[in-house]
């Protein structure tokens, strides 16, 4: 089964102007607002989105930071202003990248015997430890040949029926997605979440509440398990200080026990197995 989704993020821009734009509405900024970040006047501002003006390099770098732009919209915009991109893109199984993914890889195996998985930004995982495959095991064939966390989680194949709060668990991964949309305006992410708004929720738990239900400091992920309720509470970790559009997009996903109940139960799963 291929990927979840497929489809590039970026798409070739009309304009750097109108990029420009687009980008300070979503950050709720008036042309005031970012002329005072990036130390040029709002005129000049104005004639740069209206393409009356062509900007330095040096200046469509800094509209970017100042609007927090991700390093493969940098590169578009770059190329949109006519000048080359900055940032290597490289596939993950690129030799460039060994020592990257070896790193990775030693990353998720010391969170055991709790599971952790690696995800590229469409959320495809693209590295496990072996607690994942045994703690969070089954779905069909087709859902496990090129796995998706939230096909995964939410496809009636998938985790969906062993999901304990699985609305509560909707409701949180559309959260994130949503986040995830705004920050990078991506289209792939767009038709994730309306994919994962149209997965049917089974009627038992239909009814159960998305916020304010959980007293805890943090919102579980409960698993219904042969060793009875697992409880986990998630975190989520990306590289800092990398400059390649890959690695800037891997995340790390670890599930920690809530309780010690789970922390017992995932031992005798992992490592009396």
């Amino acid at each position: 089964m291929r990927p979840m989704h497929t489809t590039p993020m970026s798409t070739p821009l009309p304009s750097f102007g109108h990029a420009l734009r687009q980008w300070r509405g979503q950050r709720r900024l008036t042309q005031l607002d970012l002329s005072l970040q990036a130390g040029v006047s709002a005129r000049h501002l104005s004639f740069v989105e209206t393409g009356r003006a062509s900007p330095s390099r040096e200046m469509v770098l800094r509209l970017a930071h100042c609007l927090s732009v991700p390093m493969r919209e940098r590169n578009a915009w770059l190329v949109a202003a006519g000048f080359a991109p900055m940032y290597r893109e490289r596939s993950l199984d690129d030799p460039a990248l060994a020592d990257a993914m070896r790193s990775v890889q030693r990353l998720l195996d010391a969170q055991s015997p709790f599971p952790a998985m690696a995800m590229d930004r469409h959320w495809n995982v693209v590295a496990s430890n072996v607690a994942t495959q045994r703690v969070l095991s089954g779905g069909s064939p087709s859902l496990l040949a090129s796995p998706n966390v939230m096909r995964l989680c939410h496809h009636p194949e998938g985790l969906a029926p062993r999901i304990a709060n699985l609305s509560q668990v909707r409701e949180n991964h559309a959260l994130r997605l949503a986040q995830q949309l705004q920050a990078s305006h991506d289209p792939v992410l767009a038709d994730m979440l309306e994919e994962l708004r149209r997965y049917p929720l089974p009627a038992a738990r239909q009814t159960q509440r998305m916020d304010g239900e959980h007293t805890g400091i943090v919102a579980p992920f409960q698993l219904e398990s042969d060793e009875g309720l697992l409880s986990f509470f998630t975190t989520s970790a990306v590289f800092g200080s990398v400059a390649d559009i890959t690695l800037s997009e891997l995340a790390v996903e670890s599930f920690l026990p809530a309780d010690e109940a789970t922390a017992q139960a995932v031992r005798r799963i992992v490592l009396e197995d």
